[in-house]
């Protein structure tokens, strides 16, 4: 008797949110090992099956970063121009993510996982074949649909299949997985481009995506699934249109002007479509985002720590590309042989940050590694031309080691954060952060540079512009790593009863 007044002492435990506000969720929730439902050894099949897919997006889009120049050339258009082949990925791919996230909870991650799979790998063969710009930004969008498909569920199918305490380890390895692709994309682009000509960095991922769409099909298991519920068109809609104009007003600020009415319109009209989207999603019965979930502190905390680790990471990312080829002189070759320390380090330490997550919990880890991104941005505005180029790729290494140190366990404070019908909810929540951090990231970084060193290359003040826009981004991660302590402290995954554990409680009780 006191055996079983124990444990369920240890499940009231469990239950309790950090932030006092009585929500029971897929972290605290104690559900059935996947062992004991399904094969031992099928989690490491769909981790191996989502490993892939997750390490397709990144390279896709740093092979395309890669091509530009040449498509530049290719269909006579200014860079303006050719940009929207990654702006339009991009506004896509954030705005729809939410929506179809809930669309994998209502009708079930696994079928459009492979649907998306399916369209991005069609998209891919009619971005190679594309006969002009305009085709091939708009096979871009229906690309970019196709990715949403999979970002949006990736963490969903993982969380199904992992237990809690094995979440943080399994989403470490998606880091993984990502940190891959953003390294390799770069020289294989170059290879491919080099050798092949700009139409193969597309083909490329025709035949991994079609083996990939085959393993999905037979080895993923559906999971949770609300097909009662109703699509919220109207919130669907109000969200995306909000995303999208915002987004767009801060990719496009600083060739319009951030004080012309292009920008201020669209600034405005992502304003009026958020009111109406939060009346809409407060007043209807299956909301596509259950505001609700933000009553969690750690869903809340989480998900804005974040969008600002990927502002202060994507100041990075645009800037030393310009810092080392304009400022340092330095090749293009050698300038991309520096900027791989970052995925590189990511990749070292998020699998170990992950497993580390599900013993002491997300809080800690999370908020070092912003830490560490914070005086690692601070450093690389003290760095100069004179000292060359050593001390720049340390600093690239060791802001890294903080966003592998950050994004694991952040990610599975995320996905434990919710009840398991919004899984897929929380991942197209993670994922618009991440997407929304990265547009605000470069429209930080090129307004401080714009407004600091005019006349680009040409202008003395690059490497002071270009200093400003590292300590902006230093400043903005040292403000997420007050908002990643503010989460609370949610029981790490570890302290979950294992299920063996489980058995033996039951028969003492």
């Amino acid at each position: 008797m006191l055996i079983c007044e124990n444990v369920q002492a240890h499940n009231l435990r469990a239950i309790k949110p950090a932030g006092g506000i009585f929500l029971k969720t897929a972290e605290t929730e104690r559900r059935p090992d996947v062992t004991d439902n399904k094969p031992g050894n099928y989690r490491w099949y769909v981790m191996a099956v989502v490993f892939i897919g997750s390490f397709m997006a990144p390279l896709d889009s740093s092979i395309v970063n890669i091509a530009l120049p040449t498509l530049t050339k290719y269909f006579s258009v200014g860079i303006t121009t050719v940009e929207w082949v990654v702006m339009a990925y991009l506004l896509t791919t954030s705005a729809l993510l939410l929506s179809a996230g809930r669309l994998g909870d209502m009708v079930g991650h696994k079928r459009i996982y492979i649907t998306g799979f399916l369209a991005f790998t069609a998209a891919s063969a009619l971005c190679g074949f594309a006969g002009s710009i305009a085709q091939l930004v708009f096979f871009r969008v229906v690309q970019a649909l196709g990715a949403t498909c999979m970002m949006s569920t990736s963490p969903a199918i993982l969380t199904d299949a992992f237990p809690p305490y094995e979440r943080g380890k399994a989403l470490g390895m998606i880091g993984v997985a990502v940190a891959i692709g953003l390294t390799v994309g770069p020289f294989l682009g170059g290879f491919l481009v080099s050798h092949f000509g700009w139409r193969w960095i597309f083909f490329v991922n025709i035949p991994i995506g079609l083996i990939v769409s085959a393993l999905a099909f037979f080895i993923l298991k559906e999971g949770t699934k609300d097909a009662s519920k109703r699509f919220d068109i109207l919130g669907s809609a109000t969200a995306f249109a909000a995303l999208f104009s915002v987004l767009l007003a801060l990719s496009m600020g600083n060739e319009w002007g951030w004080r012309s009415a292009l920008t201020l319109g669209f600034l405005a009209t992502a304003a009026f479509f958020a009111a109406v989207f939060i009346m809409i999603e407060s007043r209807v019965k299956e909301p596509m985002l259950n505001l609700a979930l933000f009553k969690s502190r750690l869903f809340t905390a989480a998900n804005i720590s974040a969008l600002i680790n990927y502002v202060a990471l994507f100041v990075v990312m645009i800037m030393v590309p310009f810092y080392l080829l304009d400022v340092f002189k330095e090749t293009s070759q050698r300038a991309g042989m520096v900027i791989t320390a970052v995925p590189l380090a990511t990749a070292l330490i998020a699998p170990v940050s992950g497993t580390l997550s599900d013993k002491i919990g997300s809080r800690f880890l999370s908020s070092t590694g912003l830490a560490v991104i914070a005086l690692a941005l601070f450093g690389l505005s003290r760095t100069s031309a004179g000292a060359g180029i050593a001390p720049v790729a340390g600093l690239l290494a060791v802001m890294g080691l903080g966003s592998g140190m950050f994004q694991s366990p952040n990610s599975s404070a995320i996905m434990g954060s919710v009840p398991r019908h919004r899984l897929g909810v929380a991942a197209g929540m993670q994922a618009t952060m991440r997407n929304t951090g990265m547009v605000l990231g470069v429209a930080l970084s090129g307004a401080i540079v714009a407004t600091f060193a005019p006349k680009g290359a040409a202008d003395p003040n690059l490497s002071s512009a270009i200093h400003l826009a590292f300590i902006a981004g230093a400043i903005i991660a040292g403000i997420g790593v007050f908002a990643s302590l503010v989460r609370g402290s949610a029981p790490p995954q570890a302290h979950h009863e294992r299920p063996n554990e489980r058995s033996k409680n039951g028969r003492q009780a």
